[in-house]
């Protein structure tokens, strides 16, 4: 399964609130979320990366919520599978915490020296275009209640 066919399914198998399906219209045809990196130098720098983080960040919150302490302690609405809806927040909060990095991200060019030959060469890199220049975590807010209500 690749990451873009994992992530629709957790997304489709998870999220289902009213505009659900408009949200993930948007991501797959309207936005460059499944080929976007996470950054620009470090974090998943690569084509894809912005996918493979969230789904990184959703198996890490995924596997949290599933340890015993967290299910002892915490409130019932905490367990990621309860009735209650919590399934689905975690997927909105994990797999959607960055939206605001789509179509935020595009390819520019930079001088390298060859450390063979001693020649600049250019090179691709990922520069920031923000069109929509908000705080990190609004931004993601903002764009996703654009398509499904949050609480």
């Amino acid at each position: 399964m690749t990451d873009k066919e994992e992530f629709i399914s957790i997304f489709k198998e998870n999220i289902t609130r009213e505009g659900s399906d408009k949200l993930l219209d948007f991501l797959e045809n309207r936005s460059d979320f499944f080929t976007a990196p996470a950054s620009t130098r470090y974090h998943n720098a690569f084509e894809g990366g912005l996918l493979r983080h969230s789904l990184n960040v959703y198996h890490c919150l995924v596997a949290y919520l599933e340890r015993k302490r967290v299910k002892n302690d915490g409130p019932p609405h905490r367990d990621h599978q309860s009735s209650d809806g919590s399934a689905e927040t975690a997927a909105i909060v994990a797999l959607l915490h960055d939206v605001c990095k789509v179509n935020f991200y595009r390819v520019g060019w930079r001088n390298v020296k060859n450390e063979q030959t001693g020649q600049w060469e250019k090179q691709p890199r990922y520069e920031i275009h923000d069109t929509l220049p908000y705080g990190h975590g609004e931004k993601s807010v903002y764009m996703v209640s654009g398509y499904i209500r949050l609480t």
